[in-house]
């Protein structure tokens, strides 16, 4: 689903039911539990475009997490339906995915936060600008999206420099 919000350039939501092995005693979500959470949202998010941690191996690119901030606003427990929902807001030089955790029923915000991802290439160098592949595979899900052909050749022609081609 593309957002209407002119931060969010694309947004996807995934159902979880709190299953009984991601809580403690108390019966509240362990809260190392919300980072897998969000990765099952990012993973749903990047396949709206085709760009899946697969894809991205396969383009010659790899997108460590380099930053990540999560705050429990409320605790979720054993059995309650969450929706998990992901939004891409940043791309043009790295990747930054704002995250929330909201109880099905009530729409309460119980969790948020975000994930910052940079690509790095086959030869373990930080690029600065997002990949020419990972703007392609965006430009074909959002109609409008400009990529900048001057930027994509200097692009291009500083990879195969540093590649010695």
């Amino acid at each position: 689903m593309i957002s209407s919000s002119n931060k969010s350039i694309l947004t996807t939501e995934l159902e979880i039911l709190i299953p009984f092995h991601d809580v403690d005693s108390m019966g509240i979500t362990w809260h190392g539990n919300y980072l897998r959470y969000f990765e099952m949202a990012r993973c749903q998010l990047l396949d709206l475009f085709g760009y899946g941690y697969r894809e991205m191996l396969a383009s010659g690119y790899s997108w460590p997490i380099v930053d990540l901030q999560i705050k429990y606003v409320q605790p979720s427990t054993f059995d309650q339906r969450v929706k998990v929902i992901a939004s891409l807001v940043e791309w043009e030089n790295r990747m930054k995915i704002n995250y929330q955790v909201r109880d099905l029923a009530t729409n309460k915000r119980l969790t948020k936060g975000y994930t910052i991802q940079a690509a790095v290439d086959s030869n373990n160098e930080l690029c600065f600008v997002t990949p020419t592949v990972f703007r392609q595979k965006l430009a074909q899900l959002i109609p409008g999206l400009e990529i900048d052909s001057a930027e994509t050749k200097s692009i291009n022609t500083t990879s195969n420099e540093r590649s010695g081609q």
